[in-house]
C-alpha cells in the first residue's frame, strides 16, 4: 500500500432547498409567469426563482395562491384525492335562497358532471376586503350578497359556474384559504414565505 497516496472521497452535493410561498393575486393578473400578449402575470410581483403555482386562480379572480419549488407538495395540493379544502368568498347577485344554498351544498350539474358536496353559507355582513381596481358590475335594482363556499375539487371556473347554475351569478371572487393556509392580512400583490410548520400542516391534512 502506498502510504503517501490520497484517498479520493465522493463529492456530496447539497440538496436544493425547496421554497414555498403564499401570494395574494390581484384582479386581472394571469396565474402564470409569462404571457405573449403582454398582460400582467405573476412575474410582475414575484421575484423568487424556481417556484411554480400549485393550482390556478382565474385572471378575474383574486386571493390566495401557493407557489412552490417542491413538485411533490404541489401535486398533493392540486390532487383532489387529498380533499384539501379551498375556501372562497363570492359576491353574487341577489341573496341566495335556502333552496339555492342546498343545491350548491349537494352538488350541481356542470357539463354533465355533478360537483362534489360543498360547504356553503350566506354571510350576514360584507367582508372587509380591499377595493378591486375594476369595480364590479352594479345594477341599481339588483342587490348583492356574499357567500363563503368551500370546495374539495378544482373544475374550471367552478364557483362561477355553480352560482350561475342556481341563479346567482358571481360578481367578485376571492380565495381566502387553501387547506390550513390563510390569506390573512396579505395585501394584493404581496407574498410571504410559508413557515415549516405551515408546510407540515398541509402534509398532515393530506395523510
Amino acid at each position: 500500500m502506498n502510504r503517501g497516496s490520497r484517498v479520493e472521497r465522493p463529492v456530496v452535493k447539497a440538496m436544493p432547498v425547496c421554497r414555498t410561498i403564499a401570494f395574494n393575486k390581484p384582479y386581472g393578473v394571469l396565474p402564470c409567469f409569462t404571457d405573449s400578449g403582454g398582460r400582467p402575470t405573476l412575474a410582475d410581483y414575484i421575484d423568487v426563482s424556481g417556484v411554480y403555482a400549485a393550482g390556478r386562480l382565474d385572471q378575474d379572480s383574486e386571493g390566495l395562491m401557493i407557489l412552490t419549488s417542491d413538485g411533490r407538495l404541489a401535486h398533493r395540493i392540486t390532487d383532489p384525492r387529498h380533499k384539501l379544502g379551498k375556501i372562497y368568498l363570492a359576491q353574487v347577485e341577489r341573496e341566495p335562497t335556502d333552496d339555492a344554498v342546498s343545491r350548491l351544498q349537494s352538488g350541481v350539474m356542470l357539463s354533465g358532471q355533478r360537483t362534489r358536496p360543498a360547504q356553503v353559507r350566506v354571510l350576514t355582513d360584507s367582508p372587509l376586503m380591499p377595493d378591486r381596481p375594476v369595480p364590479i358590475r352594479f345594477r341599481k335594482n339588483v342587490p348583492t350578497a356574499w357567500i363563503a363556499i368551500t370546495l374539495y375539487e378544482g373544475m374550471n371556473r367552478q364557483v362561477r359556474r355553480m352560482t350561475a347554475a342556481v341563479g346567482h351569478p358571481t360578481l367578485r371572487l376571492i380565495r381566502i384559504a387553501i387547506g390550513p393556509i390563510q390569506l390573512g392580512d396579505l395585501l394584493p400583490g404581496t407574498w410571504r414565505d410559508l413557515a415549516p410548520e405551515e408546510i407540515s400542516q398541509i402534509a398532515r391534512r393530506m395523510e
